[in-house]
């Protein structure tokens, strides 16, 4: 019996569907996928992870971001509304987007994403030298999850 055909291993296929909300023919394509399995097989762990953007440098931010101020996101990279300041905005979450997606591949691949070169990002906004309002920097860490 291969890894494949292990009672959890239907299970967790069933959930992936229902989650989803994949027709019969689409959880086939999705399951003919090797990458999805192999995910799939690390994505409990990654779940047991918070991803935390913090602000390093901040300056004529409009949305008041300044140095020390946190956002957390779930594994996933599902943004943790409670757990960050009253206001997000949005130009911050565009850095967050391709620092996360870094994160999440090097940690797929097996490697710690505290271990990324270039774990700092800006929003887009080029400051008031440059013809804009402010910037913000960001800086990545992952961190295990705390329980209760």
């Amino acid at each position: 019996m291969g890894i494949r055909d292990t009672a959890w291993n239907v299970v967790k296929w069933k959930v992936m569907k229902t989650r989803l909300g994949y027709t019969d023919e689409e959880m086939k394509a999705f399951r003919e996928n090797p990458r999805n399995e192999d995910v799939l097989s690390k994505a409990s762990a990654l779940l047991g992870k918070t991803i935390v953007l913090e602000v390093v440098d901040s300056h004529g931010c409009n949305s008041q971001h300044k140095a020390g101020d946190k956002f957390y996101f779930d594994g996933a990279g599902n943004l943790l509304t409670k757990r960050c300041p009253e206001k997000v905005c949005i130009y911050a979450l565009n850095a967050a987007t391709s620092m996360i997606f870094a994160s999440n591949e090097l940690f797929y691949a097996g490697v710690d994403p505290n271990e990324m070169r270039f774990r700092r990002a800006a929003c887009f906004d080029v400051g008031v030298q440059c013809g804009g309002w402010g910037r913000i920097v960001l800086e990545l860490s992952v961190k295990d999850r705390k329980k209760g």
